[in-house]
């Protein structure tokens, strides 16, 4: 019997504006979704209330950020209201091996450096239904001030300009579609001649 290589898992990068609802819709999948797994990113930035290092970001000083950048350990980084934020090349290679595909939530400048070393990966925008609504959003979380969120509504536009970049957009008017469109990107990918286990096929038939 023919032994075949173990499939490796597809690369997943989600972007959207700051309160579209892309954390809640990849806390969604992951707990839904067998056999995917999130791509914990390193920052420099403080840890949250109810943060957990390395399960929600790997946190690090800015000197050990940079000699990460100077040694070539991200696959993209990015500053982001003043921190550093980056994916580890080493983190995607381990996941991928290991055959699960892999959740990368990063904003718009770094899947623009991702998919220059990563053509293969599909790429997937989510949109708020009008910037009105992520106003709104951003006003009931109640965590920043009017100016700050004037701040982002700013950036949310220059993000938006960018869809194009990407596979597929979702726009986020109500979670449970959103969810099912994103759930429905990610198995539609797996079924995929190229991406099926072509082990358990061979097996099939000998």
């Amino acid at each position: 019997m023919t032994t075949k290589k173990k499939r490796e898992g597809t690369l997943f990068v989600i972007s959207a504006p700051s309160g579209a609802g892309k954390s809640t819709l990849c806390r969604e999948l992951l707990r839904k979704v067998r056999g995917i797994k999130l791509s914990v990113s390193y920052t420099t930035r403080k840890p949250r209330k109810g943060e957990i290092n390395n399960r929600h970001y790997t946190f690090i000083s800015q000197k050990r950020f940079k000699n990460m950048i100077s040694r070539g350990e991200f696959a993209e980084w990015a500053m982001v209201h003043g921190n550093l934020y980056g994916t580890s090349v080493n983190r995607l290679k381990k996941l991928s091996k290991e055959g699960y595909d892999i959740i990368l939530d990063i904003d718009v400048q770094g899947a623009i450096q991702v998919k220059n070393n990563y053509r293969n990966a599909v790429y997937i925008f989510i949109l708020p239904p009008s910037m009105e609504i992520l106003k709104q959003r951003l006003k009931n979380r109640k965590t920043e001030s009017e100016e700050a969120i004037t701040l982002r509504l700013e950036r949310a536009k220059d993000e938006i300009s960018g869809y194009k970049e990407y596979d597929y957009v979702i726009i986020n008017e109500k979670l449970e579609r959103a969810y099912r469109d994103l759930e429905s990107i990610i198995i539609s990918t797996r079924l995929k001649t190229e991406n099926m286990d072509h082990k358990r096929i061979i097996n099939i038939i000998e």
